[in-house]
């Protein structure tokens, strides 16, 4: 207030001293009083304003202050209960997972012991099947000394021709009977097959021979676990020219007309052996059909002597066909008298089972005339004629004596 009396004291000092340009300047002074006192004006209602506004920013921070701690509050609210509900969750799980360990526990516990008695006893098993290999690895080892004991003695030629031979022989004498067959018998060419055979009716002998060439074979062995395929081909050449040679041998010796069969058998005595000529060697055995030997391995010549056996059979049961005859004829006549006997005896039967008819028969009339004797009263009063037809046996009481023995006389007709 001082410096606005000391503005307008100025002008007031210099209108005095000045004179008309004195009221100029105070216009002026005037102007930028009221210019002042304007702006001042603006500058205090816009400090007013921005006071109103901070003052409501305040209140409206206070108001957000107070929900976001409501707000608050009520996260902890729910954060606690949140907490309760984990908790209780928590020790649930706990309890349960508690629970399922011990369960797993008892049940790991279970099978570990049951494991254990399995494995137990899988062991003992194993041990005695150890126990068991051990001894049939024992046999293996003996029957490896077997083999090649075997081994030896088919490297010599006189040795595998006694083995073959005795092969050969001991299925034909187990096959036929003694007198059937003869072991290095003498043709009339000189010639010594291994086996003759006597076929029945008079007809010629079967030879069987049983010196197979084994030589060759064995070098085919050998070169092909060798592996050598040139090797192989020629010992595969020499079999084949050991197997010609061989064939012709038997078809010149012992093929004799009228003396001999028209075939003769070369033994193999090896069913690999058999396997591998007609699997590898098909000409060869072409060859031998056309120079009829037939090549056979030991179950094959089996069965032949089985089928001699049964011709021999058949041509002794031939010879004896008279005495089988005859003593069919009887057996027709044992028959004829015991169908006689037979029908003679059903003829009993049949008498017996009318006898028995008849006597049934009899046994029920004398049931009947018993109940009829029972049923009947003596020394009752006669009853009337409607009561009668109403009651038969009543009726027959009341009737005379003479009148029911003809009754009786009526039943037995």
């Amino acid at each position: 207030m001082n410096d606005l009396s000391s503005l307008f004291s100025l002008p007031v000092a210099g209108a005095v001293t000045l004179g008309h340009v004195v009221v100029a300047a105070c216009a002026v002074v005037l102007a930028s009083v009221l210019f002042l006192s304007f702006a001042l004006w603006r500058a205090a209602g816009a400090r007013a304003s921005a006071a109103d506004e901070a003052i409501a920013r305040a209140r409206e921070a206070e108001i957000r202050m107070a929900e976001i701690a409501r707000g608050q509050a009520e996260m902890h609210g729910r954060m606690g209960a949140l907490a309760e509900v984990f908790g209780d969750q928590q020790a649930k799980l706990t309890r349960a997972i508690g629970e399922r360990l011990d369960g797993m526990t008892s049940r790991l516990g279970q099978s570990l012991t049951e494991q254990t008695r399995s494995t137990h006893e899988n062991l003992a098993k194993l041990q005695e099947r150890l126990a068991v290999i051990d001894s049939a690895q024992t046999n293996i080892q003996s029957l490896a000394g077997q083999v090649v004991q075997l081994q030896h003695i088919l490297s010599n030629k006189q040795t595998r021709g006694a083995f073959g031979q005795s092969r050969m022989e001991a299925i034909v004498a187990d096959g036929l009977p003694k007198g059937a067959y003869e072991f290095q018998a003498t043709l009339s060419n000189n010639s010594r097959p291994d086996c003759l055979v006597r076929m029945p009716n008079g007809a010629p002998d079967l030879v069987i021979d049983a010196k197979f060439p084994l030589e060759s074979w064995n070098a085919i062995r050998a070169a092909t676990e060798a592996e050598n395929p040139e090797a192989q081909r020629h010992a595969a050449q020499s079999f084949r020219r050991d197997v010609e040679v061989h064939i012709r041998a038997i078809a010149d010796k012992y093929l004799i007309p009228g003396e001999t069969q028209d075939t003769a058998f070369l033994f193999v005595p090896s069913e690999s052996i058999f396997a591998g000529i007609h699997e590898d060697f098909e000409g060869l055995v072409q060859k031998a059909h056309r120079a009829r030997i037939v090549i056979v391995s030991p179950s094959l010549l089996m069965l032949s002597i089985q089928v001699i056996q049964a011709v021999l059979k058949d041509a002794r049961m031939r010879e004896q066909a008279h005495l089988i005859q005859h003593e069919v004829i009887r057996l027709m006549e044992d028959v004829g008298r015991l169908d006689d006997r037979v029908r003679k005896l059903q003829t009993h039967f049949s008498q017996a089972n009318r006898d028995i008819d008849m006597i049934v028969t009899s046994t029920d009339k004398v049931t009947k005339r018993g109940a009829k004797i029972e049923a009947l009263e003596f020394g009752g009063p006669a009853e009337e004629p409607e009561k009668a037809s109403d009651e038969p046996p009543r009726r027959a009481a009341a009737a005379p004596a003479g009148r029911l023995r003809l009754h009786v006389v009526d039943d037995e007709e």
